[in-house]
């Protein structure tokens, strides 16, 4: 029997508050009803700390108040219809993680998904969007080397899920995704097999994150990664990492197969 995904879930979906997407929750939320078999959404905004960056792509303590406060009102209206959570998506800072930590402790949280975005590399001063296209970052990135920002992005998430009080974890191997060429080592390899089991451990979940089609014609993260997920029993969880509100359940319907030609 091939791994159970659900599909009429979608994990990651983050709105105009994260100021990098478009669109409403209520937008977000009406474009999940009329998605045919979507049962539940789960917003994943972002939290970060202690971050220098020359723009801010995460909410404010006043953002999450508002986020709250709008969700719930769409739970009231949309919840005969629709299960709405409101989580997170935490990015990890070593120098702040107890700041994190007391942050997240303050809500009541459906899920907490982690993540590594920002790195800080000498000689820069300011971090550096491991996710970002734009050509600042690539160019750093590529200056400083990737297999050390590669090395130190999976030594970060391991830290992350061993301290953080997360449910999933977000982006596995997605960190570079818009440099040319890239390619794992041996020395990530054995990362990734340490960051699986600390997942495995924290009884976490695994996301499936079909925002790779348009990046790559299949979703993050590889399949030998999925396959060894698997392997470990940890569970599969579909994520759209929705940025516009008609990016809800993107490419739902191929998982299932997918992931079946993964452990081939």
């Amino acid at each position: 029997m091939p791994p159970f995904i659900d599909i009429t879930s979608d994990n990651h979906i983050h709105t105009r508050l994260c100021h990098h997407a478009i669109g409403e929750m209520e937008e977000y939320v009406l474009s999940a009803i009329k998605k045919k078999g979507l049962s539940k959404i789960s917003f994943l905004e972002h939290m970060e700390a202690g971050v220098s960056y020359f723009e801010t792509t995460w909410l404010t303590e006043k953002d999450f108040d508002f986020y709250f406060e709008e969700g719930n009102r769409l739970r009231d209206k949309y919840g005969h219809l629709i299960t709405i959570q409101l989580g997170v998506e935490v990015g990890y800072n070593p120098k702040c993680c107890d700041e994190l930590i007391q942050r997240l402790a303050r809500r009541k949280w459906d899920c907490v998904g982690i993540s590594y975005h920002f790195a800080k590399h000498e000689p820069y001063q300011d971090a550096i969007n491991l996710v970002s296209r734009k050509e600042p970052s690539i160019s750093r990135i590529d200056q400083i080397g990737r297999d050390i920002v590669l090395k130190d992005y999976f030594k970060q998430l391991i830290e992350a899920v061993k301290h953080l009080p997360g449910t999933h974890l977000c982006h596995l191997d997605a960190a570079l995704r818009h440099q040319k060429n890239l390619e794992f080592k041996s020395e990530h390899f054995e990362q990734i097999e340490e960051l699986l089991l600390e997942v495995k451990k924290k009884g976490m979940s695994l996301e499936i994150n079909t925002s790779g089609y348009a990046l790559r014609n299949t979703p993050f993260p590889e399949p030998r990664f999925i396959r060894r997920a698997v392997e470990l029993e940890i569970p599969l969880i579909a994520s759209s990492d929705a940025h516009k509100p008609e990016d809800v359940g993107r490419y739902f319907d191929q998982l299932p197969d997918y992931i079946t030609s993964c452990l081939v």
